[in-house]
């Protein structure tokens, strides 16, 4: 039977970013699995869909690291961010420079990110491609897995990074909460008459938060500066709707939500739709065996964490794997669990209720709301805290951001 010190279940992008870390550190031999093929065209992988990601400081620094190139997936800086309250007073606006920043991230298209992760021409990674996992078995020493292609393969640690429907930890009997939040994201990029200027938009309206990120999508050079990427947050029905609503009355539609400080909508490309919810795993370790991402936890996009707090699961897990000599070791395991217990606590508390809050139109939460978008707009220790949390480097041993 093979063996592997570390077999990873599981190659989208935080799979695939946590093989090339652990390829790159050399400590221990590492296995991807992964039930899809992978190519240099990454719409071949569903791991790597149409969807525009906001990449954290944290983020940004740590995939540039790895060497991945994010010019090449079409990066376009934040370095502005509003957020703003429909039809009431109050707003919050942010300027990476006024805490001696370039830019708060980087906006990149997860396609063309997925191209440079992709891991097949990775040195030292084996990957196997194409398979699934039928059973798992834990022992004392070993975790077992059988695979649908007849073979087998042991290892001291197994990470699952499948994603939000794991069957796997159905099977080894992880512990998965969920909350419904009633709406989907319309997904798509648009055009404007303005020029975005690295401005990013966080709009909360009656239907639900709408964002708009700064997006050079690749397609032109001249209209990139004038391209967002859009995330619209409807209700299941409506977001059907907006997917069959003709391109005109799309635009006029979205124009009534976002006003016309952006300039005039003038053509949006492809729509596409998701249901969001909030999933977590209880206890995301178990007997030589760890959850990252998706499989961890799913959130609702309305602060842009999700990659962003799966990327830090990526990062914590391979500095404590750095002076494991035995990957899947109790010790190992129990430091990895509380080094990203108060970062997951405070990420997804965060984006829940920014959730709750802003999708409810009660007058004592309108109010409260625009008090505290108010109080971020004048309280520099306020909105520096806020910041630095969202950046990824709210738990961090060096904060990037000086108090």
């Amino acid at each position: 039977m093979k063996h592997s010190d570390i077999v990873i279940v599981g190659g989208g992008a935080v799979g695939a970013t946590l093989a090339r870390s652990l390829v790159m550190q050399g400590r221990h031999s590492v296995t991807l699995i992964d039930a899809n093929r992978f190519s240099c065209e990454s719409t071949a992988h569903p791991g790597f869909d149409a969807r525009v990601i906001a990449l954290a400081k944290r983020s940004e620094q740590a995939l540039r690291a790895l060497g991945i190139d994010l010019n090449k997936a079409h990066a376009t800086p934040i370095e502005h961010i509003l957020v703003s309250d429909q039809g009431f007073a109050g707003q919050t606006r942010l300027h990476a420079a006024d805490y001696q920043l370039d830019s708060f991230g980087q906006v990149v298209s997860i396609q063309a990110l997925g191209q440079q992760l992709f891991p097949a021409d990775l040195d030292g990674l084996d990957l196997l491609e194409g398979v699934t996992v039928e059973q798992v078995e834990q022992q004392s020493a070993q975790v077992i897995l059988q695979l649908d292609n007849g073979s087998s393969i042991s290892t001291k640690l197994l990470v699952i990074a499948d994603g939000g429907r794991s069957a796997i930890t159905e099977q080894l009997g992880f512990t998965r909460t969920s909350k419904d939040y009633q709406q989907s994201a319309v997904i798509a990029n648009v055009q404007m008459s303005e020029p975005h200027s690295g401005w990013a938009h966080e709009r909360f309206t009656a239907q639900g938060p709408l964002a708009l990120l700064p997006f050079a999508d690749g397609t032109s050079a001249e209209r990139s500066e004038y391209c967002y990427s859009l995330v619209w947050t409807l209700s299941h029905d409506e977001a059907q709707a907006a997917l069959v609503w003709s391109e005109a009355e799309f635009m006029m539609r979205l124009q009534q939500q976002v006003g016309y400080r952006h300039g005039i909508i003038q053509r949006v490309s492809n729509r596409y739709c998701y249901p969001l919810m909030l999933q977590q795993t209880q206890s995301v370790t178990m007997h030589r065996t760890v959850v990252i991402g998706n499989s961890a936890q799913m959130l609702h996009p309305i602060a842009g964490q999700g990659f962003n707090l799966g990327l830090r699961d990526v990062l914590d897990l391979v500095e404590v794997l750095g002076s494991a000599d035995d990957a899947g070791a109790f010790r190992i395991l129990n430091a990895y669990q509380a080094s990203r217990q108060r970062d997951k606590q405070l990420t997804i508390g965060l984006t829940d209720a920014l959730v709750t809050v802003f999708s409810n139109r009660l007058l004592p939460f309108v109010a409260g709301r625009n008090l505290g978008l108010l109080a971020m707009e004048f309280c520099k220790p306020l909105s520096q805290r806020f910041v630095q949390q969202t950046m990824g480097y709210g738990n961090a041993s060096h904060p990037l951001i000086s108090k």
